[in-house]
């Protein structure tokens, strides 16, 4: 007998996966449970609590961000998948052209679109907004503050991460049996009564998808944080980056805290996993 090939060739990724994922997050675990002569200790885990702030804002914004991404990305899938090739192709066009465009130039773009002299301003200003505004309430506003604040932060978020939200949603949405639609309605399903009980529960897996994909990059950004929060919106990864490349260099409490993040978000995953299982022996039976 012939001996299988599929193993040699799955050297590689074992190897890749090996050096690049699996030592770095034990790297990451030695760090966090030791000091900088090398002893153990469980101090870096206790120095964690002065930053209970962060932490929150943090998982604050990327609930609100993944939360705005599934309101605006599942009725866009929905209307996708339900009309022809034609509008399916273009329509996925429109959704990955900006994924062509570098993350930090699309992040820069935003800023001169928001900050003080940027587009809205200079719009607002030209239409005579701001000198109504200031006629009607006596007040002497010259421009709208939208940089540096958390509502540009999730705006960043959502901009970017919106694309994770739409392709699995759409993916799911755009394979279901029309046979199961029609049957729903031979029965005497309106159409609230067909999204209700079929489509929106065989979709969630797809939905499941998209909010795993945009809440993890989004609680662990930095960039957009830094740029579109102005550096008062610090969120958990700027405070890592602080940790390890800052003038507060610590790559101890810093490892700490990426693995607790890690671990945070694995125990999400896995809720939102069970969750879907759930709802998908509720809808077989």
């Amino acid at each position: 007998m012939k001996k299988s090939k599929r193993p040699l060739l799955a050297i590689p990724y074992v190897v890749w996966m090996a050096l690049f994922v699996v030592a770095p997050i034990i790297m990451v675990v030695i760090y966090a449970f030791s000091t900088a002569s090398g002893g153990f200790t469980l101090d870096n885990f206790a120095r964690m609590g002065t930053y209970t702030v962060i932490f929150t804002r943090s998982f604050k914004l990327a609930i609100i961000a993944t939360f705005v991404c599934l309101l605006i990305g599942y009725p866009l899938s929905y209307i996708m998948a339900k009309e022809g090739p034609r509008f399916q192709r273009v329509g996925m066009m429109l959704i990955m052209l900006p994924m062509w465009v570098n993350f930090l130039l699309r992040t820069y773009s935003w800023m001169s679109i928001l900050e003080k002299n940027g587009l809205i301003n200079q719009f607002f200003s030209a239409i005579g907004l701001f000198d109504l505004i200031n006629a009607i309430f006596g007040t002497d506003i010259q421009y709208f503050h939208m940089i540096g604040t958390q509502g540009a932060v999730v705006l960043g978020m959502v901009y970017n991460y919106l694309p994770f939200m739409i392709l699995p949603i759409y993916s799911v949405i755009v394979k279901l049996d029309n046979s199961l639609l029609e049957a729903a309605r031979d029965l005497g399903a309106n159409s609230t009564a067909v999204f209700r009980k079929v489509i929106f529960p065989l979709s969630l897996p797809g939905i499941l998808s998209g909010v795993t994909m945009v809440f993890v990059p989004s609680v662990s950004t930095f960039a957009i944080s830094r740029l579109l929060g102005g550096g008062t919106q610090m969120l958990l990864g700027d405070l890592i980056e602080q940790q390890f490349l800052g003038g507060a260099y610590n790559p101890h409490l810093g490892s700490a805290i990426a693995l607790v993040m890690m671990l945070i978000v694995i125990v999400c995953m896995w809720v939102m996993n069970h969750f879907g299982e759930g709802e998908e022996q509720a809808v077989l039976l």
